[in-house]
């Protein structure tokens, strides 16, 4: 602890971003947070003129990056970049977490919205949401979905509560794995954040169903919400934010905090979220920490509507 507070004690001796920064991620390369990240690490490198590294840590639901973070010095080079999967879904769908979604973090800001696509592989016969209800009604059990994240599974857990079928879940450590497999036909459908799922639905490999949040998505403007294919009063989103470890001087943060929001108006990076229809949604730490709250309830509400049970 003395070392821990010693070391953020220098941190604010030196202007700060003073070397190279670690953005720390939750899922594997090539999911959406990820890429997010990506983009987010080039923004911030040309604008503060520091190396911005970013660590994958994927598995174990997003343990393995939450642990790794909140064990780090706190003095704003380590950064956890995560969504509502460590820190709103997770504390309800384990009975013990190793790691405590709001004790052991500094919030920073809050960064994106997103939605999913419900995806099947391009040659099923599956070609619509009502195709695929009718195929799980016919044959119980037999249907089975992959999930990379807290928000993906959840996504489908809530499908099949709300449409009254029967399929299994496969879990993946993040969705570019489980997209794999989709192609590979080892499993038969899943929801998938929309920059990973866009760019093999665009080159025909997977075809989508549906959108998974209220609304139709600039980028696939002719797909309907899963809501408008039948399912009613279905609406699931995502969402991206940024942490530091625990203990964080309020100066890093606040510095942190004001970097972050402007790297999110850079045209690289909202170039980037447009081409996926993601929304940019920034806060202050202080707001992240009331809409992480907010969210916990919801998350937890959606998870046992769901019939989900912890584990």
């Amino acid at each position: 602890m003395l070392a821990t507070a010693a070391a953020a004690t220098a941190a604010q001796a030196q202007p700060y971003p003073a070397r190279p920064m670690t953005i720390v991620v939750p899922f594997a390369a090539g999911s959406g947070t990820d890429q997010l990240a990506r983009s987010l690490a080039q923004a911030l490198g040309a604008q503060y003129k520091v190396p911005v590294i970013v660590d994958n840590r994927a598995g174990a639901s997003g343990f393995l990056a939450a642990q790794y973070v909140a064990k780090a010095v706190p003095d704003g080079y380590t950064v956890l970049m995560t969504t509502n999967t460590t820190h709103a879904a997770n504390e309800h769908l384990f009975k013990k977490l190793p790691y405590d979604p709001v004790k052991d973090f500094t919030p920073v800001a809050l960064l994106s919205k997103g939605h999913m696509l419900l995806l099947v592989n391009a040659d099923s016969a599956i070609k619509s949401v009502a195709d695929l209800i009718a195929a799980a009604k016919k044959s119980p059990g037999k249907l089975n979905f992959g999930s990379g994240s807290s928000s993906s599974r959840v996504a489908s857990e809530s499908l099949k509560q709300m449409a009254g079928i029967d399929v299994v879940n496969v879990p993946y450590k993040s969705n570019p794995m489980a997209i794999t497999d989709l192609l590979g036909g080892q499993v038969d459908f899943m929801f998938a954040d929309t920059p990973t799922a866009l760019p093999q639905v665009k080159s025909g490999k997977l075809r989508a169903l549906a959108v998974s949040g209220n609304q139709r998505l600039a980028a696939v403007p002719a797909l309907p919400t899963v809501e408008e294919a039948g399912v009613k009063g279905y609406d699931m989103s995502y969402w991206t934010a940024v942490y530091l470890p625990p203990g964080a001087p309020a100066a890093i943060t606040g510095k942190l905090n004001e970097m972050v929001i402007d790297a999110a108006s850079a045209p690289t990076f909202v170039a980037y979220r447009a081409s996926t229809s993601g929304e940019v949604v920034t806060s202050t730490p202080e707001g992240l920490a009331a809409f992480q709250a907010a969210e916990s309830r919801k998350w937890g509400q959606v998870i046992r509507a769901a019939g989900i049970q912890p584990e």
